[in-house]
């Protein structure tokens, strides 16, 4: 298993690169200043958004073992019913936007 490396375990500059334990790829240690921004954000969340925030950042990069979000039978049947909707072209008029948007707002 590839070991996480804190900044203080490396000389500054000095990125060995890491391998990627599922995909078997070689990859340089540094990360992007706003990725290195986005970490420091997330590590101030409480302990189930910063999980949520992993399984996202996992998924992304391929190495997520599940999904980040199991959809509800009844989620499954509204994107269902929407995607055939879709097929079939119907969508909402102009008029019904500007409703929702009374109603509900920006």
């Amino acid at each position: 298993m590839t070991r996480v490396r804190e900044s203080h375990d490396r000389p500054e500059g000095d990125d060995p690169p890491i391998t990627s334990v599922r995909t078997g790829g070689v990859y340089h240690g540094a990360m992007t200043e706003l990725l290195e921004r986005a970490i420091a954000c997330v590590r101030a969340l409480p302990d189930t958004l910063q999980d949520d925030a992993a399984r996202m950042l996992l998924l992304f990069a391929g190495e997520a073992d599940r999904p980040v979000y199991q959809l509800t039978p009844e989620e499954e049947a509204d994107l269902a019913a929407s995607d055939a909707e879709v097929a079939r072209g119907e969508f909402a008029t102009d008029e019904q936007i500007r409703a929702i948007w009374a109603k509900h707002g920006p």
